[in-house]
């Protein structure tokens, strides 16, 4: 039993006085589903960003009946209303163009003007001369998507599969001809893995346009139906299963000023991923991080982009389980010759100096904790700033590196997750803070020390009004008998020690993913309080193959999804029964997606330990999950039959010991409704009972208002068979 495990149930027996008290009033159910990041969420500052030049702020705010546009600049508190709402909708009807409710982003363009949409149009206010202006802007024609302009004035955009390039007062012109259903350009590629998510990418000089071609002939046709026609209209997708044929990609670079169209010879075999499309700063190649079907060897190649041409491959890695590319390389500012590459080959995601050669100069960050984002580099490029975890992963905290020693620095302050944007310049950055106990502070801060220069705002407790329980932290080991891991436990607000209460375990417990985190709620759902006002202890636990903690951590599910992290969630279902207050006889589980799987598994593997679960969007066999995720965590099934009869759940559902709910969306096409509909088949056919509920039209989850509807179906599940 972990430290942190035996204090808490210490604390916890000593008395409920511990619990937050009672508040006015209860959540009701469309409260905490609609309402969570409204104005039950902690206050923030609309449209806060910084300004042009860096040296100010702006935001809106409500007040005297209409809603501002302020300014302010670190160290002052004077703040200066720049444009009322009123005004600027006058200025619109004065234009002929529909007025706005509420303001709109901005995009400063210099220290009194800016940019923004109303009306279909794009259009720049001078605050200084109170005169409002219709930017001139390429007219993009009705059906265009994956639209991306370039900073210089051309626009690329995708219509009828294909590629098109528009500027002001410039005819279309079709960069490509062939596009079909099944020969895709210009949109991302491979399923959204390894960091993609878009198709076109401009140089920097706006000569040349790199882009996907990704061609899915030989994928899969998968059907999916709409129910909402008559008669239901059959609307295949392509979907490539585990050990099938994917689709194949090749990149490509068109020249605007010849017109021409050339390939990079990424060569053979063409079943490989090409990912972190970057380009050189001369606009003279193409890097790309070009990834083996077996996702354990990657070659970071730079090609030519006038001839397409392989130059060279700059360095390897290779992991004997997988290695993951999520990011483009960042050359650095003023610097072509070298380039920063973020990479987990020491166990834990950091950064790599190279020159342009692929000679390593040094590591630049090192420790047990993950870079989360990488925000660029200073005006002078000798520093760079990230985003890290700490705390084992439960903070976010914002950080600097010196690129010519090394030296890290701790920029942000307080324990928590903080959320930070860098001016232009690069002297100050707003941070965005909460944490279990902070509803949210924005303060800004100096990048040379993280001085807080000044706070914009103090969130009070959005839920002060609301009978909310108490949010506990703590670890627990993992069922190696070492590793820490995180746990969440909610209680309700009239918490008594001495009774006995059902308790629900909410998990995911896949890669990609971390339920609990040093912020406000701890990440939690504003629906789990709703639970805890129904009787109920929220329990959480994010087992290892959950995000964040280092590459062992996650790999630990290597080829056998479902069987570290279920004995972690019954280590975890273990230490939930050591409180004296739970109930083990009323025990229920719920999770969707990944969570869907971990939950339907359990009830099948685990027989008794839950009277009854809820399972949304459940993967029931790996065998018909998508080739990029499930060949990266589970090899090909060719290549590991064992791990994937193993975790078919299809075949334990005459294990089903429990109550267990299945919901899925009838359109779903990131876990097709197969899935759930082949183990309802096993246990129809084996005499096994189950309840199922479908969400018709609804894709991979259960979103807008029919949230509440889910929320409630699964609230009255567990009310009829845990209370």
């Amino acid at each position: 039993m972990s430290i942190g495990f035996r204090l808490l149930l210490a604390s916890l027996a000593v008395c409920g006085s511990l619990i937050a008290q009672p508040q006015k009033k209860n959540l009701t159910i469309e409260d905490a589903v609609l309402r969570q990041r409204s104005t039950l969420a902690p206050k923030r500052l609309p449209g806060l960003q910084w300004g042009h030049a860096g040296d100010a702020f702006s935001y809106t705010e409500s007040a005297g009946g209409d809603e501002w546009l302020m300014e302010g600049r670190p160290g002052n508190k004077t703040r200066t209303r720049l444009f009322s709402l009123s005004n600027l909708n006058g200025l619109l009807r004065t234009a002929g163009s529909d007025t706005l409710a509420k303001w709109p982003a901005v995009i400063w363009k210099g220290s009194a003007s800016f940019h923004f949409e109303a009306g279909g149009r794009t259009r720049m206010l001078d605050v200084s001369s109170n005169s409002l202006t219709v930017v001139p802007t390429p007219e993009l024609p009705k059906g265009a998507e994956h639209i991306e302009p370039s900073k210089s004035g051309p626009v690329a955009f995708v219509q009828d599969y294909n590629i098109m390039i528009t500027a002001i007062g410039e005819a279309v012109r079709q960069v490509t001809k062939d596009g079909s259903r099944e020969l895709l350009y210009g949109t991302s590629v491979h399923r959204d893995e390894f960091g993609i998510n878009k198709g076109l990418f401009w140089s920097p000089d706006n000569r040349r346009l790199a882009f996907y071609r990704m061609d899915q002939s030989m994928v899969t046709d998968y059907p999916l139906l709409d129910f909402a026609a008559k008669p239901a209209n059959h609307e295949p997708i392509k979907y490539p299963f585990a050990g099938d044929s994917s689709h194949q990609v090749r990149i490509g670079v068109y020249d605007m000023s010849s017109g021409s169209t050339i390939y990079l010879q990424t060569g053979l075999p063409v079943d490989q991923y090409l990912t972190n499309i970057a380009w050189s700063p001369d606009a003279q190649s193409v890097y790309v991080a070009v990834l083996n079907r077996g996702q354990d060897h990657m070659k970071l190649n730079r090609y030519s982009a006038k001839t397409g041409a392989f130059e060279t491959t700059l360095f390897e890695e290779r992991d004997p389980m997988y290695t993951e590319p999520m990011h483009p390389i960042e050359f650095l500012p003023g610097d072509p010759t070298k380039f920063i590459w973020q990479s987990r080959r020491d166990g834990w995601n950091h950064l790599y100096l190279y020159d342009i050669s692929g000679k390593p100069i040094r590591q630049l960050t090192k420790g047990e904790w993950e870079i989360t984002d990488f925000n660029g580099f200073d005006s002078k490029g000798k520093t760079a700033f990230f985003h890290s975890t700490d705390n084992m992963g439960l903070d976010r905290v914002f950080k600097s590196v010196e690129l010519s020693s090394g030296k890290v620095r701790l920029l942000s302050s307080g324990s928590g997750v903080h959320t930070c944007v860098l001016n232009s310049q690069r002297t100050a950055f707003i941070d965005n803070w909460s944490s279990q106990v902070v509803p949210r502070i924005i303060r800004i801060a100096s990048t040379r020390d993280g001085k807080v220069l000044e706070t914009l705002l103090e969130a009070a407790n959005p839920l002060a009004d609301y009978t909310v329980g108490q949010t506990r932290t703590f670890t627990i080991s993992a069922a190696d008998g070492k590793t820490p891991l995180w746990c969440r436990l909610i209680l309700p607000a009239d918490f008594d020690s001495t009774r006995k209460y059902p308790a629900v375990v909410y998990l995911y417990g896949g890669p990609h993913a971390q339920m609990i985190t040093n912020t406000w709620l701890a990440g939690a759902d504003l629906w789990f309080h709703y639970l805890t006002q129904q009787g109920y202890i929220v329990f959480t636990v994010d087992n290892r193959g959950s995000s964040n903690r280092g590459k062992t951590f996650e790999q630990a599910t290597f080829r056998k999804l479902g069987e570290e992290e279920m004995r972690d969630q019954i280590a975890g279902v273990n230490a939930l029964k050591a409180f004296r207050y739970v109930d083990a006889s009323r025990l229920g589980v719920y999770g969707w997606s990944f969570g869907g799987f971990m939950t339907t598994s359990l009830m099948t593997r685990y027989p008794g330990v839950f009277k009854a679960a809820v399972a949304g969007g459940p993967v029931m066999d790996w065998n018909y999950y998508e080739v990029m995720y499930t060949e990266r965590y589970m090899d090909m099934p060719s290549e590991n039959p064992e791990g994937y009869r193993i975790s078919k759940l299809t075949a334990q559902a005459d294990q089903l010991n429990g109550k267990l709910l299945l919901i899925h969306g009838t359109s779903d096409d990131v876990v097709v409704w197969q899935h759930s509909l082949m183990f309802l088949k096993q246990a129809v056919s084996k005499g096994v009972q189950l309840d199922y509920f479908v969400y018709p039209g609804h894709l991979h989850n259960v979103t807008g208002k029919d949230r509440v509807h889910l929320n409630s179906k699964i609230t009255g599940y567990f009310n009829d068979f845990l209370k």
